[in-house]
């Protein structure tokens, strides 16, 4: 691992950024106060409201941190078919008893104007999600003192993070929980994720930069697979959604475990992009026939999740889960990173006994 991400936090863990409420300062702090590095998401909050929570937390903890950002999507969902689904959706509002929401109430996220908060205040390090920022932004980033970090999800989007600038690549497996970060959402490649440690192999031999591996991992063992694989750090997600101090409904940290839910899968039944959750009635009522349309299924939904979770209904949220989280434990946040820096020792020190590591 370069010495300039190294030098941010001892262990090679990295909290996933986990929007919609999830990764509150209090998950970030405690994570980044026991020697790993917490990222608070500003997707879906008001720049205003992401320099809030910055400020809260730098007022739990002075170790580093980073602040993931959603790039703006470029491509145009055709209306009508968000209006069909829109239809289609006409009975679930009328079950939770509101109105979907407005499918054009915007698509780039407040981008520029988190952008001028995150320069104007800079913090240790940004990562960028759905996309490859300019050249232009990386560079000021880096001339503001911040570490830059953008998801891939092939080898080709991996070359294009490192031609733009970024200082590490976050390889991003199709076991992860929540959005896939593709850089270009395609219909036509739906189903044809790149497993995590085929895809750390793959980015190692494309580019230079550090790689950041995540997707799927619960335990300090998949930390020591990745980072043998060429990973210079493991992103974790899932792992952290059942800690005490996420934000995470109580109904979707007890789902991580519940048998009544056994599987995950992709689906754009929630937001119109493809994210990994557990699947419930919704997802398989409507993940079949929601269209390639983000952010505005998201918006159009964003409603009918809401009402879900006041009315208790875990069979109408998104839970979103990577492939590993039947494996989720119940531990304070910074207790679970030194757990897994524990499995991660013994695991390495198994390895060099066997003459697995020199």
């Amino acid at each position: 691992m370069s010495s300039a991400l190294t030098d941010l936090f001892p262990h090679p863990i990295v909290q996933a950024p986990m929007a919609g409420g999830v990764s509150l300062p209090q998950l970030v702090a405690a994570v980044s106060e026991a020697g790993g590095l917490g990222f608070l998401a500003a997707g879906y909050k008001t720049a205003d409201g992401m320099y809030q929570e910055i400020k809260q937390l730098r007022g739990l903890t002075s170790r580093p941190f980073g602040v993931n950002v959603f790039v703006p999507q470029s491509e145009y969902a055709e209306s009508g078919a968000v209006e069909v689904y829109a239809h289609q959706l006409a009975g679930e509002a009328a079950w939770y008893e509101t109105e979907l929401g407005d499918p054009d109430s915007g698509r780039d996220d407040g981008y520029d104007a988190k952008l001028a908060v995150l320069l104007d205040n800079p913090v240790p390090v940004v990562s960028f999600h759905f996309g490859v920022p300019s050249r232009e932004v990386l560079d000021r980033l880096r001339r503001a003192g911040t570490y830059t970090l953008v998801t891939a999800t092939t080898a080709e989007e991996a070359r294009a993070v490192e031609q733009a600038g970024a200082d590490a690549v976050i390889a991003q497996g199709v076991e992860a929980g929540g959005h896939q970060g593709t850089h270009r959402d395609l219909a036509e490649n739906d189903g044809s994720g790149i497993g995590l440690l085929s895809l750390v192999a793959q980015i190692r031999e494309a580019v230079r930069i550090p790689i950041v591996a995540a997707g799927g991992i619960m335990r300090g063992g998949q930390i020591a697979a990745v980072l043998a694989a060429g990973a210079s750090a493991a992103q974790l997600g899932t792992a952290f959604l059942a800690t005490p101090e996420s934000g995470a409904h109580a109904l979707h940290k007890q789902a991580l475990t519940n048998p009544l839910y056994a599987r995950t899968e992709l689906t754009r039944a929630f937001s119109g992009r493809p994210a990994r959750g557990l699947v419930n009635r919704f997802l398989r009522e409507h993940g079949p026939y929601a269209p390639a349309a983000y952010p505005e299924i998201h918006h159009l939904t964003s409603p009918l999740r809401k009402a879900a979770a006041k009315a208790g209904d875990a069979q109408g949220m998104a839970l979103w889960a990577g492939q590993g989280h039947r494996m989720a434990r119940d531990l304070p946040a910074g207790r679970l990173v030194e757990v897994l820096a524990e499995e991660l020792h013994a695991a390495r020190t198994a390895l060099s006994a066997k003459g697995g590591l020199r």
